[in-house]
C-alpha cells in the first residue's frame, strides 16, 4: 500500500524503508525503482538514498539490468542460528532464477581439499543436469568446471592434481596430453568462459567462469545438451555477467 510521505517524522523513514523491503521481498526475480516506487508511493527523491542505504547495509542487492533483490542481511535477520541454511537456501533461489534466465542447468564447484566438488546446482526437465558418467573429481581435464578451478591453480597444484587423477580420454574431443592441457589453461584469459565441447561427455556442451572469494577456489558453470550449442556463448557471455551479483549470495 502506498504511504504518503511525511519526511519530517523520523519514525516514517523506518516506515518506509519496510514497504521498500515489502515490495523487494515480493518479487524474486528482481525489481526496478520504479517499480518499488510505484507500489509505495515513495519518490524518487527519498528512494534513491533509501537503497543506497540498504544496499549498504546489505539488507538488499543489485542485481542484472539495475533490478533489486533481497541480500543477505534481510535473509539472516530471521534466520535464527541456522545462518548456514539460509545462505544455502537463498544461493539456490539465486541459482534458480539464473537456471531460468540462461535456459540451462548451473552449477556451484569449488576446490577443497585437492579436489573437484559440485556443492549446488539448480536443474529442472527443461534443463536437465549433465550425466555423471565418470566422477567429476577425476575429470578435471576434460570438464568446463574442472578446467576452470585448475586454471586457478599453480603449476604445482595442477601436476598434484593430476599425479592422484590421471588423464583419460572420455571422448574423442577430450585433451590426453598434458602439455598441451597446460598451455590451453595458461592461455585462458581470466575474463572469458572456459567451454567444454563434447570432451566430458558426448552430447553435452558446458561453460564455467571463475568466481572466488580471497584464497578459495570456486566456479559458476552451466550446461546444456548439443542440440542448443548455437545457445553456448551467449548463456556462457550471460553467466560471466551475473557471477560478481551471484558472488554477494555465496560464501566459499
Amino acid at each position: 500500500m502506498a504511504l504518503k510521505p511525511e519526511p519530517t517524522a523520523p519514525f516514517h523513514s523506518v516506515q518506509y524503508a519496510l514497504r521498500v523491503l515489502e515490495t523487494i521481498s515480493r518479487h524474486t526475480g528482481g525489481v526496478t525503482d520504479v517499480q518499488i516506487a510505484r507500489e509505495t508511493g515513495l519518490p524518487a527523491v527519498h528512494l534513491a538514498p533509501m537503497l543506497l542505504m540498504l544496499r549498504r547495509e546489505g539488507y538488499v542487492l543489485q542485481v542484472s539490468d539495475g533490478a533489486y533483490a533481497i541480500g543477505d542481511s534481510l535473509v539472516l535477520l530471521g534466520s535464527g542460528s541456522d545462518r548456514q541454511q539460509a545462505l544455502q537456501e537463498k544461493l539456490q533461489d539465486t541459482l534458480d532464477r539464473l537456471r531460468d534466465s540462461v535456459g540451462a542447468a548451473v552449477y556451484i564447484s569449488r576446490y577443497v581439499d585437492g579436489e573437484v566438488r559440485i556443492t549446488q546446482f539448480a536443474d529442472s526437465p527443461r534443463t536437465p543436469k549433465v550425466h555423471e558418467w565418470v566422477d567429476f573429481r577425476s575429470a578435471a581435464h576434460a570438464s568446463a568446471v574442472g578446467k576452470c578451478l585448475l586454471t586457478q591453480l599453480d603449476q604445482n597444484g595442477r601436476r598434484d592434481h593430476l599425479s592422484r587423477h590421471k588423464i583419460a580420454r572420455l571422448t574423442s574431443k577430450t585433451i590426453v596430453n598434458e602439455r598441451v592441457l597446460f598451455s590451453k589453461l595458461d592461455s585462458q584469459p581470466a575474463t572469458v568462459p572456459v567451454l567444454d565441447l563434447q570432451e566430458y561427455a558426448v552430447g553435452t556442451v558446458c561453460a564455467a567462469v571463475p568466481i572466488t572469494a580471497g584464497a578459495a577456489v570456486g566456479c559458476l558453470a552451466l550446461s546444456m545438451p548439443v542440440e542448443h550449442a548455437h545457445r553456448l556463448r551467449a548463456a556462457a557471455d550471460a553467466l560471466n555477467r551475473k557471477a560478481a551479483p551471484l558472488l554477494l549470495s555465496l560464501t566459499l
